[in-house]
């Protein structure tokens, strides 16, 4: 799974460690309530729309959740199947 974003007028790539160390840094510093303003963020999201940012959310959400249940670290690689 690799994400297409936009950052600084260029378009980056981010794949699942990358995703995975940014809901690590989201968790450490709002801790579980990083995953209720995730969630927020994809019912916002598609009430308006935004479909590719609402999954976008949602694929964070799955990360977010893998970490806040310590099913996941946040330091190791990820492998997805």
């Amino acid at each position: 799974m690799i994400r297409t974003v936009w950052c600084n007028g260029t378009m980056q790539m981010l794949g699942p460690d990358d995703l995975y160390r940014l809901a690590a840094t989201l968790v450490e510093e709002h801790g579980p309530s990083a995953l209720d303003y995730a969630r927020r963020a994809v019912i916002a999201l598609e009430a308006d729309g935004e479909v590719d940012r609402a999954r976008f959310w949602l694929t964070m959400c799955l990360f977010l959740d893998d970490l806040v249940e310590f099913r996941h670290d946040g330091e190791t690689a990820v492998t997805l199947h």
